[in-house]
């Protein structure tokens, strides 16, 4: 993806803490310019790109999509906060992949001037969620996006590149995990189905028989249930944040201008109330 390659990127993983239950019902979440000749010479036809718009507009145009937020919520926010951990401020970003705005929401005029929002989904676009940042809306698929290279200083992404054909294997490092417990594999199927989640791959089953599905269901409450009775689905998340270098960004010192030595670190306490002292 072309619009990459001048950004420098920053791989953090979270701490495996809790996260606090959400209000979902009996699902509690339990812990933490392109074209397509330039496309990847290794690049795979896994997932059909149509059929996923198609599954993102439906699940857009639900009488209450946000039912099924909770978990994209959940990591636009810590994308969020990750974009507060960086001390500069972002004149223009872009979200890849928006959905329905789940970064935009939790980020403010402070950090961020104006937002980019793409999205193969237009019903996804129209049903963006409020936020006080001045918002774009671009109806654009992630895989051959409509910018130039170099043109913004901010680029996120959350929930959405794992369904692209053309993805480095750059994505394959340390996650994030997020288990949610469910009443069981329907309950979980369903709220896939209305995240606009379900599977599009190729070669994908156009149908389950019945049967199947409940022995499915069987097997898995049998060798995965909790100790209430709920099952949990582990959900692993990659974070991925380019930006722009800036002026204003701190510098490393030249090497050679340390005034403490690494093996001076364990006296450091002493050394600060020797400093203390003579001031």
């Amino acid at each position: 993806m072309p619009l990459l390659t001048p950004l420098r990127f920053s791989w953090r993983r979270l701490p495996a803490a809790g996260v606090p239950v959400k209000n979902l019902g009996l699902r509690t979440v339990a812990s933490g310019a392109s074209s397509p000749s330039g496309a990847s010479p290794k690049a795979f036809n896994i997932f059909d790109r149509d059929l996923k718009r198609k599954q993102k507009n439906w699940a857009a145009r639900q009488p209450e999509p946000m039912k099924f937020d909770y978990l994209k919520e959940e990591v636009g926010s810590r994308i969020a906060d990750r974009v507060y951990d960086i001390a500069r401020d972002f004149h223009l970003a872009l979200d890849v992949g928006c959905g329905r705005g789940y970064i935009a929401e939790h980020l403010n005029k402070e950090a961020v001037g104006k937002f980019f929002q793409t999205d193969i989904a237009e019903n996804a676009l129209k049903n963006a969620l409020e936020t006080e940042i001045p918002t774009v809306s671009v109806l654009a698929d992630e895989e051959f996006l409509p910018f130039r290279e170099n043109t913004f200083d901010l680029v996120v992404s959350s929930l959405s590149l794992h369904w692209v054909n053309d993805l480095p294997r750059a994505l394959e490092q340390d996650t994030d995990e997020i288990q949610v417990n469910y009443p069981g594999m329907f309950e979980l199927m369903e709220d896939l189905q209305g995240m606009g989640e379900s599977n599009c791959a190729w070669n994908r089953k156009a149908l389950l028989h019945r049967d199947t599905m409940l022995a499915a269901a069987a097997v898995y409450r049998e060798m995965y249930r909790n100790e209430d009775g709920s099952v949990p689905a582990t959900y692993q998340i990659y974070y991925m944040i380019g930006w722009k270098y800036h002026d204003s960004q701190a510098k490393p010192a030249e090497r050679g201008s340390a005034t403490v030595s690494f093996g001076e670190l364990g006296k450091i306490n002493d050394l600060m109330s020797q400093g203390k002292k003579s001031q």
